[in-house]
């Protein structure tokens, strides 16, 4: 099967990695996989994170919902800012499966914290297998919640909330979205999708076009989306909160910011995920980064490419910032 060309500063750095990190993730190694994981991701403390007093950073315990145990929020701003600022909250990658709330905070602090006056808030959702479906939606939801009904004492501004989040990550804050609007839940200025994971049924063109290369592909794919939702696993039983990209309405959504890799197993379904945005008279930005592979711009930070697509990022950012408030450069109440 022919298959897109990787960028060439991408595919050097996909080189240097060796075989040991593209190995698949299956049922049998998942147990080993995690643990190595949790062993070798950076975890930065909240010393760490305060980069010498540039910012503040609390980690704090909210309540759960529906009898769930309590979670986990990092959250961070800009030291020294008085007033409410907007808020990026953020859901880490890791396929449901990996992961930590930490890791993913140096990057967000340096490149869109500190330039855009925002805070965030990164959210430690239980991992699967040993919490399946609903439970690290609802963990994300638990904490919006409270997030949205203490802004005055978090220094945030209720109305100017995105949600965010790459890989598994961007596919709970779609589905976050989803949640929102059919709950009612607090308002949303836009969500950030990056190279979202939102279809468990494996059936698209990119998924088996670019399976077994990259750094991401259909056995690991298969065995993750089997981690989180157990018997539900390859049934109609799936609901589009579990996986967005099952949602046959898409109306009613905050604008939407999708990017993913030419070459990557994800492209396809987070391509139909922004049309079926448009088809609904929503509004979707989507980068379609050629010669790209899932977490590109993690692997290969220095490349042309991944520079493009941070920037991209942070325009999209700061457009839909500054469109939130009005004319006298104060924010929308609503």
């Amino acid at each position: 099967m022919a298959v897109p060309p990787f960028d060439p500063e991408l595919s050097v750095a996909l080189e240097s990695l060796g075989n040991g990190p593209r190995e698949p993730v299956t049922p049998g190694n998942l147990v080993a996989r995690q643990e190595r994981d949790a062993a070798t991701r950076p975890r930065p403390t909240a010393d760490d994170l305060r980069a010498d007093g540039r910012f503040e950073v609390a980690e704090l315990s909210v309540p759960g919902l529906r009898d769930g145990p309590d979670v986990t929020l990092v959250s961070a701003r800009p030291a020294g800012r008085e007033g409410p600022l907007p808020l990026l909250y953020y859901m880490h990658g890791g396929a449901m499966i990996m992961g930590n709330a930490w890791s993913v905070l140096p990057r967000i602090l340096r490149e869109w914290v500190l330039p855009l006056d925002m805070a965030v808030i990164s959210v430690e959702y239980r991992l699967a297998p040993r919490t399946r479906y609903p439970g690290p939606l609802e963990d994300c939801y638990a904490g919006l919640l409270w997030a949205a009904g203490h802004a005055a004492e978090l220094g945030i501004d209720a109305d100017r909330v995105i949600v965010g989040g790459k890989s598994a990550g961007g596919g709970l804050a779609a589905a976050l979205a989803l949640l929102i609007r059919d709950r009612g839940g607090p308002g949303i200025l836009g969500q950030l999708l990056l190279c979202p994971m939102l279809d468990d049924r494996g059936h698209t063109f990119s998924s088996h076009q670019m399976s077994g290369l990259g750094m991401w592909d259909l056995i690991s794919s298969e065995t993750a989306w089997k981690a989180l939702l157990g018997d539900r696993y390859g049934t109609a039983d799936v609901p589009p909160y579990a996986a967005p990209a099952r949602d046959t309405d898409l109306s009613g959504l905050p604008p939407a910011f999708i990017d993913v890799g030419s070459a990557e197993m994800f492209r396809d379904e987070d391509v139909a995920y922004a049309n079926g945005i448009w088809q609904a008279g929503g509004q979707a930005e989507l980068h379609v980064w050629p010669g790209a592979y899932h977490g590109f711009d993690g692997m290969a930070p220095q490349a042309a490419i991944s520079k493009d697509a941070r920037n991209a990022r942070t325009r999209w950012l700061r457009r839909l910032l500054a469109q939130s408030r009005d004319t006298t450069g104060t924010t929308p109440a609503g």
